[in-house]
């Protein structure tokens, strides 16, 4: 459930910036990785059992926050000349440039765990016993809060203004908005939601390692994102509870599978991928608009039940 919660976090900055802003963004687990490598190095340099990273965690994971947002701002500036199929593969050598990095920097420990202390609440330090149930009432506060801003954000000018550019950006242009930096403005929120699910990721897991970082993430962050609809609020909700639980629900048919099957057809390295890509063309062919789509139905259908009209 925490892992979830965390992929809610990041979805939410990437349905920002690809569902209403209209930018495709293939790079995704880089900003999470930008986040979660800012609190592991950052307890690298000071010690993972420093104040500032076990009492004042808060802070911390605003921290990432903003890391995170200036590396999403500086991603954003190629979107001030490229478009659509040419941005998606300057976010994608920019998802291979931080992998290399974190790889090959002894800073980064070379794409090693990078350990984090337990944090400390009211009542003392987190235990292991109550580590996951103290994040996940974390999560769901985070969660809850983050929902409210992106709604209220795009209500107002600044939210409106992704929409206009979306639709089309030479037509808000002439309205007076600024396309350019509407699409930097973007890339600095989505970057600000994956720092601090990079941060959350760090601290949830007591360490930060290249491989929850990597291109097939930043897929699978996508297809969360198409699967439980572009462009709307919800859809970042239900796009990462359909994904990984869908995951874990292949895993346990797998197990089942392998008992009546041999040994020798490994179903888990073929059977997951199916799936997984199998989930994604469906949706695209039958319902682009998402899990969403089904949540605005029954609640439409709700409202007038049981009248007909």
């Amino acid at each position: 459930i925490d892992n979830i919660l965390i992929a809610m976090v990041a979805i939410i900055g990437l349905n920002l910036v690809t569902g209403f802003a209209g930018l495709i963004s293939i790079g995704h687990a880089a900003f999470v990785g930008v986040g979660a490598y800012a609190l592991a190095v950052s307890a690298r340099l000071l010690g993972d059992g420093h104040l500032l990273i076990t009492h004042a965690w808060p802070l911390m994971l605003l921290f990432c926050g903003a890391i995170g947002a200036l590396f999403g701002a500086f991603v954003g500036l190629p979107a001030l000349r490229l478009k659509h199929l040419y941005l998606a593969i300057a976010t994608l050598s920019l998802q291979m440039i931080f992998q290399w990095t974190i790889n090959f920097l002894p800073l980064f420990n070379q794409g090693q765990t990078i350990p984090v202390g337990r944090v400390y609440w009211i009542t003392g330090e987190v235990s292991r016993k109550d580590h996951y149930l103290f994040w996940y009432y974390v999560l769901v506060v985070i969660v809850a809060a983050f929902g409210l801003a992106a709604r209220n954000l795009l209500r107002t000018r600044y939210g409106r203004s992704l929409v206009a550019v979306r639709d089309n950006d030479r037509a808000a242009d002439a309205m007076g908005m600024h396309p350019g930096m509407t699409k930097v403005l973007a890339f600095a929120l989505a970057g600000f939601f994956a720092g601090v699910a990079g941060g959350l990721h760090t601290y949830v897991y007591r360490g930060a390692g290249i491989e929850s970082f990597t291109l097939q993430q930043s897929i699978t962050y996508l297809a969360m994102a198409i699967v439980g609809g572009l462009g709307t609020l919800t859809g970042a909700f239900w796009g990462p509870a359909a994904i990984l639980l869908l995951d874990l629900k292949v895993e346990n048919l797998v197990e089942w599978l392998g008992g009546y099957l041999p040994s020798s057809m490994n179903l888990a390295t073929a059977f997951k991928p199916l799936t997984f890509g199998l989930v994604i063309v469906l949706f695209l062919m039958f319902e682009p608009r998402g899990i969403a789509n089904w949540w605005r139905i029954c609640r439409s259908y709700l409202k007038l039940w049981p009248f007909r009209y």
